[in-house]
């Protein structure tokens, strides 16, 4: 297999991709560079940006279904396709003083869970009409694992793992697959304060292999393998990238 047959398999030139939660972090990270690798990147995501990134952005909050409808609806009137979507939409709320409220958690699976599904279910759609598509959803390592005083977000993150299977299963017939990218300790501004807590920060790279924590970077080749035909025949998957963290035992 030579290098240009290597090269196209993982590309995502003039591919119309819809990344989910772009206004910060992971999200706004890998909406730039698949911008900046030749895709037509559309990131949308509830906060205002303070300067134009150079991806077409849009306001718009998940979690209300009508106005994430219209969004969408606009994009495809534009493009006419959606060919990948990613969700890297979600918060975290903490517990106060031990007491993680209702409204924490009806809040968390609202954004994390169902917010994604239906950003699944529309654009999916779209992509039954188009003869195809992938869909890739940020999770975590806390899909898997237990963390403290946060239920609601691992409750979420795991039901987001699971609703990817699900999909992956019901979607294949139409060639749509459906993987989960599952980061580990990353720092964005999610984590900041346990990165900036030297005692923290300590006591999760001391649970990992890699003795770093991840770098935006780090993420991006497992999106492209994920989102690009160099994964042609993978789908329902957990892709940890987490510098071992899962793996490890003592």
């Amino acid at each position: 297999m030579n290098s240009a047959i290597i090269s196209e398999l993982f590309s995502v030139k003039s591919k119309v991709i819809l990344v989910s939660g772009a206004s910060r972090g992971i999200g706004y990270y890998i909406a730039s560079q698949l911008s900046a690798i030749g895709a037509t990147v559309y990131g949308i995501g509830r906060s205002a940006l303070a300067k134009q990134p150079d991806f077409e952005y849009v306001q718009c909050d998940l979690a209300n279904y009508q106005q994430l409808h219209e969004c969408i609806d606009q994009i495809t009137a534009k493009e006419r396709r959606i060919d990948i979507l990613i969700n890297a939409a979600g918060i975290s709320l903490r517990s106060e003083k031990n007491v993680y409220s209702r409204s924490n958690f009806i809040d968390t699976l609202t954004v994390n869970l169902i917010a994604i599904n239906d950003c699944c279910r529309l654009v999916s759609d779209i992509m039954k009409e188009n003869g195809g598509g992938v869909i890739l959803n940020v999770t975590s390592i806390g899909s898997k694992l237990s963390f403290p005083e946060n239920p609601g977000y691992l409750a979420s993150k795991a039901g987001l793992a699971a609703l990817s299977k699900s999909l992956a299963y019901d979607l294949a017939p139409h060639r749509i697959r459906v993987n989960n990218l599952a980061p580990g300790y990353f720092h964005t501004d999610m984590t900041d304060k346990s990165f900036n807590d030297p005692i923290l920060s300590k006591e999760r790279t001391d649970r990992m292999m890699i003795q770093r924590w991840g770098e935006l970077h780090d993420l991006l080749g497992s999106v492209i393998y994920l989102i690009s035909d160099a994964s042609s025949y993978v789908t329902g998957i957990d892709l940890f990238v987490d510098g071992g963290w899962t793996s490890k035992g003592l």
